[in-house]
């Protein structure tokens, strides 16, 4: 299931009870899954709907009164389009999952406990994102099948494609080198009558073996033969292929008119990178693509270890751009000296990444290529020029198996394990072995802790400011502070990348707190500088189990000698809806200090407006998914009019964010929202140097 803030699950519930649908929309949104949900009022809100409305998952009451089961089947069936329904129940039992299976819904889920209908719902989200990427991709296979065929009909390069030694396919350069005028000519011909005499039994060997499923030689010389029998050298390249969807093996082959010697020269500078002498990228991705080929087949397990130089961005500001080759052939001479007496290919695989596969690596194997080639790093000075440095490196290493056996999946773990590396202090690596990442996921999220860990303890946090702009005439400065983690390299973490981490390893209300506490510190400092500014923070759930975080915005207050009016503090709507209590009491404390209260990504839930009942804020940030296509969605229009219209009433003011573009802000200035943010106007940064004026 998609874990992707950009990507929202969109949901039909049909359930006889509004609260029983509110709080499946909280459990996927406190599982930090986006959700756009519809719940159908009747059964003929349902009919008008369900074919109109674009949807993901339905689930479905298996007792509905309002709707049965066997119906809302039948209807979302009758759309034709694919989209799973997911029956709920209070007991599952022999006979409730029988009928709810003959109804047709894809699963049966218990409403309790939470977790395990999430799990239910991911399942099938999952599934569904599978089905609807295996099609994509059938479609792209078909066009792309379609663009080879005709690229390969206009090659000037000999294409054939061989099924069991025998033509299937070849094109007109390949014809017109051995001399025949029509494929038919050689439709069916073995492979073995294009070669002379003396080179048939090696070449007959070569082919049993390929037809036994070996991987193919790069290359293989010899002398071929055309239609009058005159003998030409010649260099074959292989690679394993498709044809009409029949497993085959296309055949390049090259007249050898230069010497020997010389054409294999001329072959190796075309293979080879001239700045560091390694592979370059397109014969690694072809070596890369044999490997994960043949463990594919359950026929070996190698390792591809990605290798980057530390805070390479800082190196060539001491060293000078005129001096990265330098840099980069110093790293991969001790990517090769590390890789010495393994079967491994090294390449130059990036700008400044560099590449090291190594064949018939187990797990252990490819930990200890990795704990090598940090080594070889770190051990000694390198030598670049006149200058000299310590240099460390990144890796980012895969297992490649059965379970990781795809091109594309291999390269984004090991580009993803050697990014978190980097961001992680350096000088590491990451391992990704689908067998047991468990492991390799406990030391991840060790590593992240730590460093979480150490930027509480040495300030290693800082906020970045959004201008929040009035539409309503109020030129007093406003910003949205943002919460950012400092890397050793300088570069900024957005919370994305470890929120989830810190609240599950209890951190979260300590981050809130250094939030708060620097955000009324700066407040106060711009009050000195008399530039009084209003601060919107976001805090946390984790700050409303007790009232440590309102006492210590109290101290600090006091502490800075700022108004507690400055200080809004953003809440999420769906983690007040799931803990209404405790944040009824956490505004009341804030209310005693003059702090103001922002609930934040409303108007998603099902009945938004309900929560008002319970908890009045000061301020509502509108949903960003209706600020997504505003212009050309008449639908988030009327929605976010709807929203500020309410608001008004109540006297609440109103906020919209991640404006992007001149047309939304057009249409937002025409729907009575107050405020709005977004990197059309300004994107957030370290200062606060707006002009409100």
């Amino acid at each position: 299931m998609s874990k992707s803030q950009d990507t929202a699950l969109r949901l039909m519930i049909v359930d006889d009870s509004p609260e029983s649908a509110e709080a499946i929309v909280s459990t996927l949104r406190n599982a930090g899954i986006a959700v756009r949900p519809l719940r159908p009022s009747s059964a003929e809100e349902f009919a008008s709907v369900v074919g109109a409305q674009a949807l993901d998952l339905v689930v479905a009451q298996q007792d509905s009164n309002m709707l049965p089961l066997a119906e809302v089947v039948r209807q979302v069936a009758a759309t034709g389009k694919d989209v799973p329904v997911v029956a709920l129940a209070d007991v599952i039992d022999r006979e409730s999952y029988i009928q709810a299976k003959s109804d047709g819904a894809r699963a049966l889920a218990l409403r309790e406990p939470p977790s395990l209908l999430l799990a239910v719902l991911r399942d099938a989200w999952a599934d569904l994102e599978a089905r609807r990427t295996q099609r994509r991709l059938e479609a792209r296979l078909r066009e792309t099948e379609r663009r080879c065929d005709a690229l390969i009909d206009s090659s000037r390069d000999p294409i054939a494609y061989v099924h069991e030694g025998m033509h299937i396919r070849a094109n007109q350069a390949y014809l017109e080198m051995f001399g025949y005028p029509e494929f038919e000519d050689i439709e069916g011909m073995s492979l073995l009558d294009m070669v002379a005499p003396q080179d048939v039994e090696a070449f007959r060997q070569l082919l049993k073996g390929l037809a036994q499923g070996e991987a193919p030689p790069p290359r293989h010389e010899l002398q071929a033969r055309d239609i009058d029998g005159n003998a030409f050298p010649a260099a074959m390249e292989f690679t394993q292929a498709q044809y009409e969807g029949e497993p085959c093996i296309q055949v390049v082959i090259r007249r050898q008119e230069l010497d020997p010697e010389l054409a294999h020269e001329i072959e190796e500078l075309r293979q080879r990178d001239q700045a560091t002498g390694l592979y370059n990228r397109a014969t690694f991705l072809l070596a890369l693509e044999n490997a994960v080929d043949a463990a594919a087949q359950g026929r070996a397990r190698h390792g591809l270890l990605l290798v980057e130089p530390d805070h390479y961005q800082h190196l060539l500001a001491d060293i000078g751009l005129d001096s990265a080759d330098d840099l980069l052939a110093a790293a991969a001479s001790r990517l090769v000296g590390a890789a010495e007496g393994l079967d491994a290919v090294t390449a130059r695989f990036g700008e400044h990444t560099l590449a090291l596969l190594v064949r018939n690596s187990d797990h252990d194997g490819t930990e200890a290529v990795a704990r090598r080639v940090l080594a070889a790093f770190s051990a000694d000075l390198f030598e670049i020029g006149s200058r000299s440095s310590v240099i460390t490196g990144s890796i980012g290493a895969v297992q490649i198996g059965e379970k990781i056996a795809s091109v594309s999946q291999v390269l984004a773990k090991a580009t993803a394990a050697m990014a978190s590396a980097s961001a992680t202090g350096g000088n590491r690596f990451e391992l990704f072995d689908p067998s047991a990442v468990d492991r390799a996921e406990e030391e991840h999220i060790q590593a992240w802790v730590s460093r979480l860990r150490d930027a509480l303890d040495h300030e290693g946090f800082v906020l970045h400011y959004q201008p929040v702009i009035s539409l309503q005439g109020d030129t007093g400065p406003v910003y949205e502070a943002f919460l950012r983690l400092k890397s050793a390299d300088g570069e900024l973490i957005k919370p994305l990348s470890f929120l989830q981490i810190a609240e599950e390893h209890g951190l979260l209300w300590e981050i809130d707190r250094y939030v708060v506490g620097r955000a009324i510190a700066v407040i106060g400092e711009r009050i000195r500088a008399n530039k009084p500014t209003t601060l919107l923070v976001k805090v946390s759930q984790a700050s409303l189990a007790d009232d440590s975080l309102p006492r210590h915005i109290g101290e600090q207050l006091l502490a800075h000698g700022v108004p507690g009016e400055y200080l809004v503090v953003e809440l999420a709507e769906a983690k007040v809806f799931t803990h209404l209590k405790a944040a009824q009491e956490f505004a009341a404390a804030a209310a005693r200090l003059d702090c103001r209260i922002a609930l934040e990504n409303f108007g998603a839930g099902l009945d938004s407006f309900q929560l008002l009942a319970h908890l009045k804020p000061n301020m509502l940030k509108i949903d960003p998914g209706f600020i997504e296509e505003l212009p050309a969605n008449a639908d988030n229009q009327a929605r976010v009019r709807e929203i500020a219209a309410k608001a008004r009433e109540l006297g609440i003011q109103t906020m919209a964010d991640f404006v992007g573009d001149a047309a939304t802000m057009s249409v937002l200035f025409g729907t009575g929202v107050d405020y709005v943010s977004g990197n059309f106007l300004a994107p957030a940064g370290p200062d606060m140097g707006y002009d409100f004026e």
